[in-house]
């Protein structure tokens, strides 16, 4: 056991956080393992069992959060402790009445049993990273021989079996040559002394040599014998090592796989972390640009009711002012009596009966104010107090609920995936957002999440292109407003076809019957008419006539490679067929007598008319589906169940067919789930073309490529 090279110290360094005790928080000392498999420095063991212990004793199990391994208590006394960890230990005033505590790693409870401490396994291993971590820490701490008489010497060596350190000559001195000592199995200098054998804690004379896969922990032949492990199953330790270390390497070599995709990640949180800052300080600055426009509102009407109450103060008291002036006069010798007085002085009668008139009015008139006396203003204003108090509420209500924003939601009606992505949402609070981020990453096969992609967003739909065939995509949405960010939407999964998107139209001239058939000018939809043709030719009905099938296919053949396509059938439909023919099977049917194209004609015509349990080719040069009346029905099969419970499904809302030209497999599905309803062989010797046929009234409707004048096309809609 040499000591590790400075490569490996510096390894050391970096793993401290796995090396930090639960419960006291510092480098594990003495660690023990719990019966949860979680390790637990050996006295706070002792502390939590201590702890438990009393608060059953002070306030019983009400308070039992006091005893959380989460707080680091006051030691008790060392003669406390010790008394726990003896083997058999009673109760009493100064041992705990309990063995169960909460795990301060998993918070669930453990119970050490009737053993107690004493049955629990020191973690050496555990143990021994520690102190190589201590040593990595310390770096040029040297350690001491314990021999040497002061000063001690740097020590050289340190034995296992005296579990002491030594210099050279202490060494030689305590184990000299010839001697058992010399025997003894010494390593490079270290605190850490471990012993040889691993012993069973149970039966201390007993070597470990099996381990319990029940209990998943290491036991003695005593304990597999008459033990608490004697109905458990129980492997050797080698095989039980060689089993661990693999699937311990094996896990190790996967993370060490995903080191690139967890820097990623570790990337994306710092981005994140950084992102938060400024969104953080954003937000602040947008908070006091709030609380300012409100301080201004408050100081502007502030102002305005100040300047009301002054001046209806001033109104009021010119008034008194004006009537104390009036009632002044009223005074001898003063104002308006004095006046009186020295008009009573004039001797010419005219002259005083000019004068006195208009002053025995003024007289009279203050007379009968004296008799009803009537301040000129009110003194109250309580027709000015402010009243705050709905403001108050709603200040008091001011909280980030009122200023955020609500959750969009997708709409999973009108999202769908098809060539392209096409993502749409709905947001209660559409005006009030600034814009969108959609989110949207693939979910591996090992349900594995690739970091999200993010794309911003003005309105509430978008086209999301160079998406992968055959890949589940998750996609998400959130609103911004500023710099507040609502949550993010419910995930919508959508699975993208088996293949690449095959564009094609129908074809106008190879095979198009006009006056059965009608095609829109876009040649993208086509209808099948039951109409006076048809009533005519009813007529012929008594000589085997039957209605035939009007065939039409793509205009664009298929050679090689793998494609997918999708078409709706109308509701009304009455008999649809829909596949993959081959060139020269067409021209066949293309060529044939109206008269002998009929129901019964095709093996796969989709009616029960007993041509099908015939014959089972295993390839054929087409594959033709039967589509009518809201059901879609599975072609009979000799490897499966022919009944028609299982053969007939719903109409799916969409269709999609699945050509594979090299493998020469065919295969139909439901587009609303991308499920595989049907599939089967088809001979691709030749061109293979898009094939429908339809009876009696019906409609087809191609699917058409999501691009984004599609989507403006929605959008407008």
């Amino acid at each position: 056991m040499e000591g590790d090279g400075s490569d490996s110290l510096v390894t050391i360094k970096n793993i401290e956080r796995e090396l930090i005790c639960p419960a006291c928080k510092e480098l594990f000392t003495h660690p023990l393992i719990l019966p949860c498999q979680h390790s637990i420095c050996h006295k706070c063991v002792k502390e939590l069992l201590l702890t438990h212990d009393d608060s059953f004793n002070d306030v019983g199990s009400d308070n039992s959060n006091q005893s959380s391994p989460r707080l680091r208590l006051p030691s008790p006394s060392m003669d406390k402790i010790d008394r726990i960890s003896r083997p058999g230990w009673k109760r009493g005033s100064l041992t705990p009445r309990t063995t169960t505590f909460p795990c301060p790693g998993c918070e669930h409870d453990v119970d050490l049993g009737e053993r107690g401490i004493s049955g629990l396994f020191r973690n050496f291993t555990l143990e021994t990273i520690v102190e190589r971590y201590r040593q990595a820490a310390r770096a040029a701490t040297a350690i001491m021989c314990d021999l040497c008489k002061p000063p001690p010497q740097e020590s050289t060596k340190s034995c296992m079996d005296c579990s002491a350190s030594y210099c050279n000559e202490c060494f030689k001195i305590y184990h000299p040559w010839g001697t058992v000592k010399a025997q003894h199995e010494y390593v490079g200098p270290t605190t850490n002394f471990r012993p040889k054998i691993l012993m069973c804690p149970e039966h201390e004379t007993e070597r470990i040599n099996m381990y319990c896969e029940l209990c998943r922990r290491p036991v003695c032949h005593l304990c597999k014998l008459g033990g608490n492990h004697s109905n458990h199953r129980v492997t050797t330790m080698s095989s039980a090592y060689k089993t661990l270390k693999e699937k311990l390497s094996k896990d190790i070599d996967y993370l060490i796989g995903k080191e690139s995709q967890v820097k990623s990640q570790i990337s994306e949180l710092n981005l994140l972390m950084k992102e938060t800052e400024c969104n953080g300080e954003r937000a602040k600055e947008e908070a006091i640009t709030h609380f300012e426009k409100l301080f201004e509102i408050l100081e502007e009407r502030k102002s305005s009711v100040l300047k009301a109450i002054d001046a209806s103060k001033k109104l009021r008291l010119d008034k008194f002012q004006t009537q104390v002036e009036e009632y002044q006069g009223l005074l001898e010798n003063n104002g308006l009596v004095g006046y009186a007085q020295e008009v009573l002085k004039e001797t010419d009668q005219s002259c005083f009966v000019q004068t006195a008139k208009q002053l025995h009015l003024r007289i009279q008139k203050a007379t009968e104010s004296l008799k009803s006396f009537r301040p000129a203003a009110q003194t109250s204003f309580e027709d000015y107090v402010v009243n705050t108090s709905k403001q108050t509420e709603l200040l008091g209500e001011l909280s980030f609920f009122s200023s955020g924003i609500d959750v969009p939601e997708i709409n999973e009606e009108q999202s769908k995936v098809y060539n392209n992505a096409l993502i749409n949402w709905y947001h209660p609070e559409k005006d009030k957002a600034d814009s969108y981020v959609l989110e949207y990453r693939k979910i591996n096969r090992d349900e594995e999440m690739l970091s999200w992609n993010e794309i911003e967003v003005c309105g509430t739909s978008k086209v999301i292109s160079d998406l992968e065939s055959n890949c589940n995509y998750a996609f998400r949405v959130r609103a911004y407003k500023g710099s507040i960010c609502s949550p993010c939407s419910r995930e919508l999964i959508l699975h993208t076809p088996p293949a690449p998107v095959f564009n094609f139209l129908f074809d106008e001239k190879c095979g198009y019957n006009n006056e059965h058939l009608l095609l829109n000018l876009k040649r993208d939809r086509v209808e099948s008419r039951a109409g006076f043709n048809l009533l005519l030719a009813a007529e012929r009905i008594q000589v085997g006539y039957y209605t035939s099938l009007d065939y039409i296919i793509g205009d664009v053949g298929i050679t090689k490679g793998k494609h997918f396509w999708a078409f709706r059938v109308e509701p009304y439909s009455y008999l649809v067929k829909a596949g993959v023919a081959s060139s020269d099977k067409l021209q066949e049917w293309l060529r044939s007598p109206r008269d002998a194209v009929s129901p019964r004609y095709e093996q796969d015509s989709g009616h029960d008319s007993g041509s099908e349990d015939a014959c089972f080719d295993s390839s054929q040069p087409f594959t033709l589906v039967t589509i009518g009346m809201k059901k879609f029905f599975i072609p009979k099969s000799a490897t499966s169940a022919n009944e028609p419970e299982n053969r007939v499904l719903p109409m799916p809302t969409s269709i999609g067919v699945f050509l594979d030209y090299d493998k020469g497999r065919v295969a139909f599905y439901d587009m609303d789930h991308m499920k595989c309803l049907y599939e089967r062989q088809v001979d691709c010797s030749h061109t293979m073309y898009p094939a429908f046929a339809l009876m009696g009234s019906g409609g087809i409707q191609l699917e058409e490529p999501i691009t984004a004048k599609y989507l403006e096309y929605q959008e407008h809609m």
